[in-house]
Formats: C-alpha cells, structure tokens, sequence
C-alpha cells in the first residue's frame, strides 16, 4: 500500500487512486468506490454482490409478499374509508341543514 499514491484509477486513466477494491484487487479513485456494510469496495463489485443476492430469492415467494402487502393495505384503504363513514354519519343531520345554531346548545 506505500505504492498507492503512484497507482492511477482503472476507470479514469488520468486519476491517483485513492483505495484498491478487496474484491477484485483493482486500484480505483474517489469516484469509483463506495463504502458498504463498513467496506470500501467498487461499483462493478458492489453491483455484483446484489445481483447475487437477489438471485437467491423465490419468485414464488416474492410474488406472495407482493400480494400480501397489497391486500394487507387495501383492507387497510377499506378500513379508513369505513371509518370516516361512521364518523360522517354520527354528526347530527341539525348540523348539514344549519338548523343547529337555532338551538338552545349555542345560544347564552
């Protein structure tokens, strides 16, 4: 690592590197690296890494927790919508025809 200020980027020729990758060994510059889960590593690494990880999912599976959280918030939507139905329909009907201000309640 003593040589790394004589290194230059493998993207952009013209650039001092500033960090080698840990998982391809190349030499990289500010631009080109990232930091994640406290590691720096480059972008063709990084997106490696989630194109793996994605991979191993079950498109069965996903497609369930897809419809399940649809459902889970149209219920939720229906839910709201009932709700503030309820309440529309608890005001008295005194207070949709303005006769409410003739009553006693309001007035000293």
């Amino acid at each position: 690592m003593n040589d790394l200020h004589l290194r230059q980027c493998l993207n952009h020729p013209g650039r001092e590197a500033v960090a080698r990758c840990p998982e391809c060994r190349h030499f990289y510059c500010r631009e080109c690296i990232a930091e994640h889960e406290d590691r720096i590593i480059c972008a063709a690494c990084l997106r490696k890494m989630f194109r793996s990880s994605s991979q191993h999912r079950h498109p069965l599976r996903s497609r369930l927790a897809r419809g399940t959280a649809f459902g889970l918030s149209l219920c939720i939507g229906w839910l709201a919508f009932y709700l503030a139905g309820k309440i529309l329909l608890s005001i008295p009907a005194s207070v949709h025809d303005s006769t409410i201000w003739q009553t006693g309640f309001f007035q000293e």
